[in-house]
């Protein structure tokens, strides 16, 4: 508890719980470019995940059990932003005059887009795992649920508006987690620089072209 109510505990919290997030993204989204090989291996990908860990669990067990971990990761996240952004406006309570000269664009929305994918995740849950929102959902076949999903124009540009809010997170969030973790190093900045912005990259073009894919009629 005393960790936590410091402000290094609560960086602290947030670098592991962004990783543990970066890496549920990276497999994510590997997971989501199947959707470019055709129903049969996105929709056998998905069975495969309810699958593991048999006979020991059960038939989707594994899911269940991963998705406190990520809802763990992304409260504590977002509770620990919360509290250090209030800690910072109470300590400045007047903006600087002028803006320091490290600040990125990234950096001035990390609040924002901190909120922006809060409000995705909902929707995301909503349209494509309870399907709620989805307008032609079919239990138990991902693949046309994506295409019905990203055949909307709103369904397709929240997803895309979110994504390119997820990667100027990761940009940032990426460097911010290795500095509070004590990784960096003058000899390991531009490595770690290089791979803030590689990670970041690779995250936006990847889950961004599954949308694009479909609206444009690649993927039916």
């Amino acid at each position: 508890m005393a960790l936590w109510r410091s402000s290094v505990g609560k960086k602290a919290v947030m670098a592991v719980s962004g990783l543990v997030m970066l890496a549920y993204l990276v497999a994510h989204m590997l997971g989501n470019l199947k959707v470019f090989l055709g129903p049969d291996d996105l929709n056998g990908y998905a069975h495969w995940l309810r699958t593991i860990g048999q006979p020991v669990l059960h038939y989707g067990w594994f899911l269940w059990l991963a998705r406190p971990v990520l809802v763990a990761a992304v409260v504590a996240h977002g509770v620990a932003a919360y509290q250090l952004s209030r800690r910072d406006l109470k300590a400045r309570p007047q903006q600087y005059v002028h803006r320091r000269r490290q600040s990125t664009y990234a950096t001035r929305t990390m609040r924002w887009g901190g909120v922006i994918l809060g409000l995705f995740i909902v929707w995301h849950i909503l349209d494509l795992t309870t399907l709620t929102v989805n307008p032609a959902a079919e239990e138990g076949h991902p693949y046309q649920n994506i295409v019905a999903s990203f055949s909307t124009w709103y369904g397709g540009g929240i997803y895309c508006l979110a994504v390119l809010a997820l990667g100027l997170h990761i940009r940032h969030g990426f460097w911010s987690a290795a500095q509070t973790l004590g990784v960096n190093s003058p000899r390991r900045d531009r490595a770690l620089k290089f791979a803030a912005n590689a990670l970041a990259l690779l995250l936006t073009v990847g889950f961004v072209s599954v949308p694009v894919a479909v609206m444009a009629g690649l993927v039916r």
